[in-house]
């Protein structure tokens, strides 16, 4: 353990810590990280009290994971620029576990999913998410996309008609006539309005300035739209220690578990395709272990404190990096306004009309999905195009992280399937020893191979000495020892030898491992002296 301790500390990218850019902070670098934390910290309000609303707990405990998890991971995290809180990929499990057993469970299972984050990221295991495939990642890009589009559709009801269905809030009529309207009207000039601002001015954020000038009207005016406190008052006070009140028991553990588990899976793995986009849009890589660590200690914390637990938010952190925000200070002064409107800040962040923030969250969807996709759908493999609509239709329909690990799947099995089909051998006389037979054996000999590698020998009718080379292949797993002992026992029993040249020096080491080498002898690195090496049978029994 303190041996992984150290090579993680080793590892850690201090300089990732840092608050200033790479050019200096001033008075305008300054007010843009400001600016930016005030749109993120406006478009948080809704979004957490509405996660909070489908995971069946109050407002406030949505509110509080905003603040708490948005402020950790901000000072902390891997990847400054980033966002996070409470989000709906971890609300959607979170709603049985409150229904069954309450709230309190949550809080113990929120600080057990943080200590798995923190066991994960001590483990440097967040380097795996280098194994998720770029069309995995278009399709998670357009699936969050959508479902960002989809919650907003709750805003076009009329407030008060949602109702709890036991896992979240569902139903609700929809807002129609002049109402409906009025919102589609005030929503189009939000967007107008973002578009055109950068054109006009980069002194003000361009969501900021929607939101500031719709609410503006909307209150000058007296418009009868959805505002904010329509969902829920936000005021409260600071957030306090509470110990979860569950009983430290064996039963408790077996309860919380599983949820935990899942909980800090899903909450790695959009955090860490969150760091990934942000990292491709700043030019800014690494960090995955540290932002684990992050997402842990900010779990951890935000369980004793009262909060749901959350995780990266991909909406907000394209607001913040669209805003121009790229340092930790943005992700500060997000979580900071987000408290400030708790405390002192409700009765006027209520009045701020709902149709602003659909606005730029709509904008962000426009954002957020990779348009491209849909024209290289034709360019490019077909295995990847459908694997980009797979993941993009199972974020939609299931959540984010099955529809990763479906999409990692069938990538595999394609580049496992597309490799199995490259084996091919091409036979000649062996120059140093006359009258044998070489097999060249061209592509990777693994499971998906073997079988492949058997049917290319001819054992009947072979002389009595078969040399197989492996100058231009790779011996990789058991499955792949065990079609050469194979082989190797079917021309023994013909009374036959099968050796093995020009083997790697890892292949050398895999097969010298299993004990299938008569000789234990490199190969010489350039292959200038060719060891033949003689294979023992009987070693791995057969099937």
């Amino acid at each position: 353990m303190r041996a992984t301790l150290h090579n993680f500390a080793k590892n850690l990218d201090v300089t990732d810590l840092r608050w200033m850019p790479d050019d200096g902070f001033s008075i305008g670098r300054l007010r843009i990280e400001l600016l930016s934390g005030l749109t993120v910290a406006l478009a948080l309000v809704p979004e957490a009290v509405a996660f909070a609303f489908v995971a069946g707990v109050h407002p406030l405990v949505g509110l509080y994971a905003a603040f708490l998890v948005g402020l950790i991971t901000a000072l902390i995290g891997g990847r400054p620029g980033m966002i996070s809180g409470a989000t709906g990929a971890l609300a959607v499990v979170m709603v049985a576990l409150v229904a069954q057993h309450g709230v309190e469970y949550l809080f113990a299972t929120v600080v057990l999913m943080g200590l798995l984050q923190i066991f994960a990221g001590v483990m440097q295991w967040g380097k795996f998410i280098r194994l998720v495939p770029h069309p995995v990642m278009l399709g998670f890009v357009n699936g969050l996309a959508i479902v960002i589009f989809l919650a907003q559709m709750s805003q076009f009801k009329v407030p008060g008609t949602m109702v709890d269905t036991g896992h979240g809030v569902g139903g609700g009529e929809w807002l129609s006539g002049q109402p409906l309207y009025l919102m589609l009207a005030l929503v189009a000039a939000t967007m107008a309005i973002i578009w055109i601002t950068p054109r006009i001015t980069k002194v003000i954020p361009a969501p900021l300035a929607g939101i500031g000038v719709i609410a503006a009207v909307v209150i000058g005016f007296g418009l009868d739209v959805p505002r904010v406190g329509n969902l829920a008052s936000i005021q409260g006070g600071l957030p306090s220690l509470h110990i979860p009140m569950v009983p430290l028991t064996w039963e408790t553990f077996e309860i919380i578990l599983p949820y935990a588990v899942i909980l800090a899976a899903i909450g790695l793995i959009e955090s860490l395709l969150t760091l990934n986009l942000v990292g491709d849009l700043t030019g800014k890589r690494g960090g995955a272990s540290q932002e684990c660590i992050a997402q842990g200690v900010a779990n951890t914390v935000t369980g004793f404190f009262g909060g749901m637990g959350g995780c990266a938010m991909i909406g907000q952190s394209m607001i913040n990096v669209k805003s121009g925000g790229r340092t930790r200070v943005a992700g500060i002064a997000a979580a900071v306004f987000l408290l400030l409107f708790i405390l002192v800040g409700s009765s006027v962040i209520e009045l701020i009309p709902l149709a602003a923030l659909v606005g730029v969250m709509f904008m962000v969807v426009i954002g957020t999905f990779a348009w491209n996709s849909l024209t290289i759908l034709r360019k490019v493999p077909l295995m990847d195009a459908f694997v980009i609509i797979l993941v993009t239709v199972v974020t939609v329909m299931e959540d984010l992280a099955v529809a990763v690990v479906v999409g990692v799947i069938v990538s595999a099995l394609a580049y496992a399937w597309n490799n199995a089909r490259r084996i091919h051998a091409t036979t000649r006389e062996s120059v140093t020893e006359k009258g044998a037979k070489v097999y060249e054996i061209h592509g990777p000999l693994f499971f998906g191979s073997s079988d492949g590698f058997a049917e290319l020998f001819d054992v009947e009718n072979d002389p009595e000495v078969v040399i197989v080379d492996f100058a231009d292949s790779r011996v990789v797993d058991q499955s792949a020892l065990q079609a050469i002992e194979a082989m190797a026992a079917k021309y023994e029993a013909a009374g036959k030898r099968l050796q093995l040249r020009h083997l790697s020096r890892d292949c050398h080491r895999l097969l010298n491992k299993a004990g299938h080498l008569m000789v234990d002898s490199d190969d010489d690195p350039d292959y200038e002296l060719a060891v033949d090496y003689d294979v023992r049978t009987g070693v791995l029994g057969g099937h």
